[in-house]
């Protein structure tokens, strides 16, 4: 598909550079700008008798001659036009209708006070909600789902911020007829999705925000923030987080000093899979100064480590270990591993440290809204009250 586009958008390119030669053929052959009359080209023809030898060469010279004009008019048309366009004078950036945005698809000018913004993936959405921008409409997880359903059920932290946003399907085929009859003036993109940006940019402009895996998390967030030009609540955002993180460190003190922080994940297809250092998880771990097991801190091109089998669970070993699920059947996997002897065996299981996060959408959410959600979980976990 994107193929033909770009075939398609060649043809337009070159029929503008035909329409300019075109123009430069007309005025050749119309002389219109031209202020000496024509040449009496048609009296010398009468008046001089030639042998038709001559007027074979004859004819050739004016051919190549026409030839030589023509060229030269084209060159002078088309260069005086590309002359005229440059010397046009540039007005400041602050008097224009719009701002450049430098992203992953390249710049895209887009409006200075964007009012009706579509987000495509849930880390847009949630970073624009952050923001306190409400998009007119959005993708959801994998599946077109009702998305105010599928947030409220699998991410509870968004409580009701995402009703009234329209579902506009999953997060990498989006449904381009929905965004096209939403009228958006923005849309915020991610880079799993980029090979529809083509699709996307014909119908409203179009930015691409980073996104290789949740280590990006951070970045992507402020991407989003400049975008829509929210530096200053990006700021405040950033600051709520980092209050919570310290008062958290307070209230926890020295109490797990030397303790490894393990976290595992029971994924919609039962695998389980951990986070490293450099996911959204272990940069909070970090902020709050929690060890992690040797296995998992270490950085991966993702952010994740997958695939775990049984005969690893020692990788997701830990002296507290969070164990998180997504939905029933992440819930029945994690119930029939605990019947396993390998399970049985962790040390975190026999120190009665582990613990369930059935809501784990949040602990993968990667934006702050999650993470604040996360530092509330951690509270309750770790926070021991009289």
């Amino acid at each position: 598909m994107s193929r033909w586009i770009n075939n398609w958008m060649r043809f337009w390119r070159r029929l503008g550079e035909a329409q300019c030669w075109r123009q430069s053929l007309r005025q050749f052959i119309s002389c219109s700008n031209r202020p000496h009359p024509d040449p009496p080209f048609t009296k010398l023809r009468e008046s001089v008798p030639t042998s038709s030898l001559s007027q074979g060469r004859l004819r050739a010279v004016r051919q190549r001659l026409l030839l030589l004009v023509l060229t030269v008019a084209i060159i002078s048309g088309c260069s005086s036009t590309a002359i005229e366009q440059g010397t046009t004078p540039v007005p400041e950036a602050s008097k224009l209708p719009c701002r450049v945005i430098q992203h992953t698809m390249g710049a895209t000018c887009i409006p200075n006070n964007p009012k009706r913004v579509v987000t495509i993936s849930r880390y847009t959405l949630s970073h624009a909600l952050t923001l306190g921008v409400k998009p007119i409409g959005s993708t959801s997880h994998n599946s077109p789902k009702e998305l105010t359903a599928t947030y409220l059920s699998d991410e509870a932290y968004l409580r009701n911020l995402t009703e009234g946003i329209k579902s506009l399907g999953g997060p990498y085929t989006p449904n381009l007829e929905k965004i096209l009859l939403l009228n958006p003036d923005l849309i915020l993109s991610w880079e799993p999705a980029q090979s529809i940006y083509p699709l996307l940019s014909q119908i409203s402009p179009t930015v691409v925000a980073p996104w290789k895996g949740w280590q990006d998390w951070k970045e992507s967030f402020n991407f989003v923030a400049e975008t829509l030009g929210k530096k200053e609540a990006a700021q405040q955002a950033w600051n709520h987080y980092h209050q919570r993180i310290e008062k958290l460190k307070i209230v926890l003190g020295d109490q797990y000093k030397d303790k490894k922080f393990s976290v595992a994940l029971i994924n919609l297809n039962g695998m389980i899979m951990t986070y490293a250092k450099n996911s959204f998880l272990g940069s909070i771990f970090d902020d709050l100064e929690l060890q992690r097991p040797e296995a998992q801190n270490v950085d991966t091109p993702s952010g994740a480590i997958n695939n775990i089998s049984e005969e690893r669970l020692e990788e997701i070993d830990g002296d507290i270990l969070f164990v998180m699920t997504l939905n029933d059947k992440s819930k029945k996997s994690f119930e029939k591993l605990q019947q396993k002897p390998l399970w049985k065996i962790l040390k975190a299981v026999q120190q009665g440290q582990v613990y369930l996060v059935d809501d784990g959408w949040t602990w993968i959410g990667s934006n702050l809204l999650a993470a604040d959600a996360v530092i509330d979980d951690l509270y309750k976990y770790l926070v021991k009250t009289p």
